[in-house]
């Protein structure tokens, strides 16, 4: 898989960094079940009663959010469907209903394929705090509910946008209900009042670029809808993390060189090499390649209109591969590629040549060196790392987010983790699967665990739940 990323943000998506999840909330959806209660399955990022790592606490002092999580759990457990429902949230807001959508509700109980999915997350947002979700039955494609509300330190909550898909009402919060802005507003809500195929939020970030730059307090609608674009992103172990960006900036050139090497790659430099764009492009499938003719056509457009921009570059990236291709305002176009080395800097090694541990530790170094308002979702951070890696990126990462607002979630199997003198309990996680095929999610802080326990023994003893649980494949024959 080729992905294709612009270098150049024609458009900033949000004024501030202070961009962090609060709770992440799902119902009905692969399997996360629809509990008789009626309660959804809820992940937090609230800091619990844990007294310990201060440091690694954002408190803002109207709310305490942790940066790092850890999720646990038996293969099938459905640590990994916690990242696809994230994923699926974020993809429905920025581009509507995936592609096999219908089949996407939880199977556990045959009534649940008429019931409606429920998404949510609670965000800090430029110092506010906010809730935004959504219900829908995906067996129908038919959106029920939407809905975005401010969460204040007082336990109000101030309406921001709500609407009743099924009895086709809307209603606009207070802060909207500003001359001008307020007419325009209930236009573009009144064109999809019976539209159950679209969201308001997706709707609002449509060509609406003039409307925010005019009505500002129109701007939370933007904000909201670059959190998903911009600041969630989520990571599969069969795609990779990182563009590689950080290593195209001369500026920090140095600094990456020591990471790498911190790290036991081997690695003691790297350059930017020039590279034939023909022999680039013969490699590149054609869907992607027609995409970045698209990005090229439309930059040099953009650069020909602002005279501040003299480059444009778009970053290509697949599994073993990193191209960085750039137009000129002379319309002249370059490639180039990373090659690294290792003993001697005379000799030069591509990308494929590494290792799948180093390629690995390459793109987490996107998340030490990443600026702040991120929240990264990784699936099996430990995919491809030794335990001992494995432990020190996550050593770092904490380290570094002590002084940036920045967020890691991520799923492994990795029991050294599991180690007080690195997590707090309320940083661990636990996903588990009942007999009936349907997920729990809980944190470890429930258990109340003494300080002075073995973790990660009792974790591989299955005392958390969150392991596997063999049958016996061959029946024992009596004496």
């Amino acid at each position: 898989m080729t992905k294709v990323k612009k270098s150049l943000t024609i458009y900033k998506s949000h004024d501030g960094n202070d961009n962090m999840l609060i709770r992440f909330n799902v119902k009905n959806f692969l399997s996360f079940d629809d509990k008789e209660n009626n309660k959804s399955e809820e992940f937090s990022m609230i800091a619990g009663k844990v007294r310990s790592k201060k440091e690694h606490v954002e408190d803002d002092g109207k709310i305490k959010l942790l940066k790092f999580a850890a999720v646990y759990g038996a293969n099938a457990s459905g640590k990994s469907n916690l990242v696809k429902a994230m994923d699926f949230m974020k993809h429905i807001v920025k581009s509507g209903l995936p592609s096999g959508y219908t089949d996407m509700y939880c199977k556990t109980d045959e009534r649940n394929r008429l019931k409606p999915s429920y998404f949510e997350v609670e965000i800090k947002l430029n110092s506010k705090y906010f809730a935004y979700g959504f219900e829908v039955v995906l067996n129908k494609g038919e959106f029920l509910s939407e809905w975005l509300i401010e969460l204040t330190a007082d336990n109000k909550e101030k309406l921001v946008f709500s609407r009743d898909i099924k009895n086709r009402t809307y209603e606009l919060g207070s802060c909207l209900k500003t001359k001008g802005l307020v007419d325009k507003l209930e236009v573009y809500a009144e064109d999809i009042q019976d539209d159950s195929s679209v969201l308001f939020l997706s709707v609002m970030n449509a060509n609406k670029r003039n409307l925010y730059q005019k009505y500002k307090r129109a701007k939370i609608l933007h904000d909201v809808y670059y959190w998903f674009v911009d600041c969630l992103d989520i990571n599969y172990p069969d795609e990779p993390i990182s563009s590689y960006s950080y290593m195209a900036n001369n500026d920090n050139v140095e600094e990456v060189c020591n990471m790498i090497a911190a790290f036991g790659t081997g690695i003691i430099g790297f350059q930017m090499v020039d590279i034939p764009i023909d022999q680039v492009l013969s490699h590149i499938p054609k869907k992607e390649r027609e995409e970045l003719a698209s990005n090229l056509e439309k930059s040099t457009v953009h650069m020909r209109e602002n005279s501040k921009i003299a480059e444009f570059s778009a970053i290509m990236r697949s599994r073993r591969d990193f191209f960085i291709i750039s137009v000129n305002r002379n319309e002249e176009t370059t490639c180039k590629t990373i090659k690294f080395s290792h003993n001697r800097k005379n000799i030069l090694f591509e990308l494929a040549e590494e290792s799948d541990g180093t390629v690995r530790i390459l793109d987490l170094l996107e998340i030490l060196l990443s600026s702040e308002g991120k929240v990264y979702v990784i699936d099996e951070l430990d995919r491809c790392l030794h335990p001992s890696l494995t432990y020190k990126f996550v050593d770092t990462f904490l380290q570094l987010a002590e002084q940036k607002n920045i967020q890691l979630i991520v799923t492994t199997h990795e029991s050294r983790l599991l180690d007080f003198d690195l997590l707090r309990r309320d940083e661990v996680w636990f996903v588990n699967k009942r007999r009936g095929g349907e997920s729990d999610i809980y944190s470890l802080e429930e258990y109340n665990a003494r300080f002075d326990q073995k973790i990660d023994k009792a974790y591989l003893e299955g005392r958390y739940g969150g392991v596997p649980v063999f049958s016996t494949v061959f029946p024992i024959k009596e004496a």
